[in-house]
């Protein structure tokens, strides 16, 4: 069974540093495309980054330069580097593990989340 364990989430203040990781468990592999998504109360959840199993990133227009995305295949861990953090990065940042033979939705597996708060 396909388990993902994110962690490093909390408070944080404004322009300060926090870095996520998600940890997989089952049949994650290094062919999976990794992402992180991120979600408020009432709103949708949104794509923050993602990383292709050839590593190849791509980032949300509002974390740019800011975010970080990568990856360690050995260890199935997947990483979220935040800097110069903002009060409106404040979600639940979930990770999500979309496997290479099926692009679907309902293929993907997620994480339970880790909550950030940005707040001085």
């Amino acid at each position: 069974q396909v388990q993902l364990v994110e962690s490093g989430g909390g408070l944080v203040q404004p322009g300060g540093s926090l870095r996520l990781s998600c940890a997989a468990s089952g049949i994650i592999g290094s062919r999976y495309e990794l992402n992180w998504y991120r979600q408020t109360p009432g709103k949708q959840r949104d794509l923050v980054a993602g990383i292709t199993s050839g590593s190849s990133t791509n980032y949300a227009d509002s974390v740019k330069g800011r975010f970080t995305i990568s990856r360690d295949n050995a260890k199935n861990t997947v990483y979220l580097q935040m800097n110069n953090l903002k009060p409106e990065d404040t979600a639940l940042y979930f990770c999500m593990a979309q496997p290479p033979n099926c692009r679907a939705t309902y293929c993907a597996y997620w994480g339970q989340g880790t909550q950030v708060t940005v707040s001085s």
